[in-house]
């Protein structure tokens, strides 16, 4: 399997603290994402201007803090990376059977407390379905406590229901149009898997990434206070997270643009008013 990140994280990526896996790989394109290098299937080259030597370079890539992208798009032989290891440029992501990962994890256990375990997250989990599953069923016979979050758009992400023991589901636009602009895919089989979810699922936690000028006006909002109204329940509770730039470095050391402005930011009452808004349905709110 495909990882570009893994490490402990506290209560944000599921209950407790737990082992959290990032596996590369992403079928939407969200322009304000934290995580573009998880974005490609095959990886990109990740260049830390800090730590850049243009002596790994034979083709003269690299300048100073500046990468030419283009030469490194028509490069073969990579020799940055397959005949040097440095912090400098490197392949976003590393591999790992599922056999190791079990191990790994059950290596760990003893580091799952207040109700921690495992969270596979990404990029999109999904992405890597056959390796997902057959890696869930292995941890579910140790009784492993598992977390997913997903953008939900996998077709057959309802099959890996009874292996997850705590679902993380983005609902990011209602509007389909818009979804298909600022995502790049539609947004039906998502919200088909949402509403199983909250009817199939023990524990569903739907997250709001609230992006100024995307998808925080009064109408959009309505439409997901209307789909939340349908799908709350015991089992179902909901958090909105407020645009931020934690990613905007990243973008850069991937060799992208970051396309998005001060305009995404929400303004405080816009947030607050939402959570209100949510809670007064008689839905659960929970922050993580």
């Amino acid at each position: 399997m495909k990882i570009f990140q893994k490490g402990f994280n506290y209560s944000q990526d599921g209950a407790g603290n737990r082992l959290v896996y990032h596996l590369q790989g992403c079928n939407m394109k969200c322009p304000w994402c934290a995580n573009p290098e998880g974005m490609k299937m095959d990886g990109v080259l990740v260049a830390d201007e800090e730590w850049l030597l243009e002596s790994i370079c034979p083709k003269g890539a690299i300048q100073g803090t500046q990468v030419e992208r283009s030469i490194c798009a028509a490069c073969g032989d990579r020799e940055c990376i397959t005949k040097h290891n440095t912090k400098g440029m490197y392949l976003s992501y590393t591999e790992q059977s599922v056999e190791e990962i079990v191990q790994e994890v059950l290596d760990n256990e003893m580091m799952f407390y207040d109700g921690g375990g495992v969270t596979f997250t990404g990029g999109e989990a999904t992405m890597q379905y056959e390796e997902l599953k057959s890696l869930l069923i292995a941890l579910k016979k140790h009784d492993i406590h598992i977390a997913i979050e997903t953008n939900g758009s996998h077709p057959h992400l309802q099959e890996l229901f009874p292996y997850i023991d705590q679902l993380i589901m983005d609902c990011k636009i209602m509007d389909a149009e818009n979804h298909r602009k600022y995502i790049g895919v539609s947004n039906e089989t998502v919200l088909q898997n949402i509403t199983a979810a909250a009817v199939a699922h023990s524990c569903l936690h739907v997250r709001v990434p609230l992006i100024g000028g995307v998808n925080d006006e009064a109408e959009e909002r309505a439409a997901f206070l209307a789909f939340f109204d349908g799908i709350k329940g015991p089992h179902v509770t909901f958090e909105v997270l407020s645009y931020h730039e934690f990613g905007k470095k990243k973008w850069k050391e991937c060799g992208w643009d970051y396309t998005m402005d001060g305009n995404a930011y929400v303004k405080e009452e816009t947030l607050q008013k939402f959570k209100k808004d949510i809670a007064a349905l008689g839905a659960k709110y929970e922050r993580t």
